[in-house]
């Protein structure tokens, strides 16, 4: 019987194999790293945005009822954020002198601790005096 000896030279992998296995394996490693990081920095970013939207939220069901809206500038801090409500009448010109309501420009500027910016701005509709 012919027996087949096991050093002929074939056996495992040479240095050069192995290298670029390890190679190989540290490059996709370093890409499921990046990844991986790049999708922490989205979930920070959307939480950061939905603490300002909620800010934001709360800020604008406290402003006042649509007869007592007026005009001016108040500023504060809510859980943190840092806001400024700036009520203005609105630039559309020559209102007719019939018209029941006339609209005011409601923008608010919100910041949040770690200096996110969320800026709003909306129109309201509020009731001409009586002259």
């Amino acid at each position: 019987m012919f027996r087949k000896s096991c050093c002929n030279g074939e056996a495992g992998f040479t240095l050069i194999e192995a290298l670029v296995a390890l190679a190989i394996i540290a490059i996709v490693l370093g890409s499921i790293g990046t990844v991986v990081a790049t999708t922490v920095r989205g979930t920070r970013a959307i939480d950061q945005k939905l603490a300002l939207s909620g800010a934001a939220e709360t800020l604008l069901s406290t402003l006042p009822a649509r007869g007592l809206l007026k005009p001016g500038r108040q500023s504060g801090e809510l859980a943190g954020h840092r806001w400024r409500l700036d009520v203005a009448p609105m630039n559309v010109g020559e209102i007719p002198p019939d018209a029941r309501f006339i609209p005011l420009t409601v923008s608010l500027r919100l910041q949040a601790p770690g200096g996110q910016l969320m800026q709003l701005t909306t129109v309201r509709l509020t009731p001409r005096a009586s002259e």
